[in-house]
């Protein structure tokens, strides 16, 4: 019980207790940040795109791998801090107080591991905590910008659909099932950006975002699935 709260473990129950506090701001405000995730979206966004003059998608590759952009920033912290206070403190009293260079070393590691297991599983804990504000209306997602996760969307009239993540106006993260209109010409695959245009029966209506069959979907968006 003494190894418990020694004072060489007090670093990782701040780290412990610093997750669990962002686990209870994630479930109270549905989500996660999304704001915060909105800004560093974006600025990832320009990095990548910045490519050729600043070598962005280094950063972006560097990122993406401790699971930013894939998960609500604030679980994905939540995850990792938790992890890392878990981790360290088992390793501290595994190794008996380590001291020295070992106890960097136990510092240093045990938050590699955080935050490579906490970018498994951020993404799909964040569907769970999703739910906690999940607004029931089957329209409220109609206009929103999503990206695809499955391999690419079928047409409606196929009777097939894909899948897609997107976050609804009320800052929800959201796993949808989509499917394209019949008139769409251009077929979105992995990681493409869609816009929602409609809902049927089993699934959202989606197009390829800035591409022609926006620009035709802008001029008459009362067109049939």
């Amino acid at each position: 019980m003494s190894m418990i709260f020694d004072l060489s473990n007090l670093g990782y129950w701040v780290l412990l207790g610093s997750g669990m506090l962002l686990y209870l701001v994630v479930i109270f405000s549905g989500g996660g940040d999304d704001d915060m995730d909105a800004d560093i979206d974006g600025d990832l966004d320009s990095d990548v795109d910045g490519e050729v003059t600043g070598g962005g998608s280094g950063l972006w590759s560097v990122l993406s791998w401790f699971g930013f952009g894939q998960a609500p920033l604030m679980l994905l912290l939540a995850t990792d801090l938790s992890l890392w206070g878990l981790f360290g403190w088992m390793f501290n009293a595994a190794l008996q107080t380590p001291t020295g260079l070992l106890s960097v070393f136990v510092f240093l590691g045990s938050g590699a591991i955080a935050f490579w297991i906490g970018r498994l599983l951020a993404r799909p804990l964040g569907k769970i905590f999703a739910s906690f504000g999940e607004d029931a209306s089957g329209d409220r997602l109609v206009g929103c910008v999503a990206v695809v996760t499955s391999k690419n969307l079928p047409h409606y009239t196929e009777g097939k659909i894909g899948q897609a993540d997107v976050y609804d106006a009320a800052h929800n993260f959201v796993t949808i099932q989509v499917s394209l209109p019949h008139w769409a010409q251009v077929t979105p695959a992995y990681g493409d950006k869609i816009l929602i245009v409609d809902r049927t029966e089993h699934s959202y209506l989606a197009i390829a975002k800035d591409s022609s069959d926006e620009d035709r979907w802008l001029a008459d968006p009362h067109r049939q699935p």
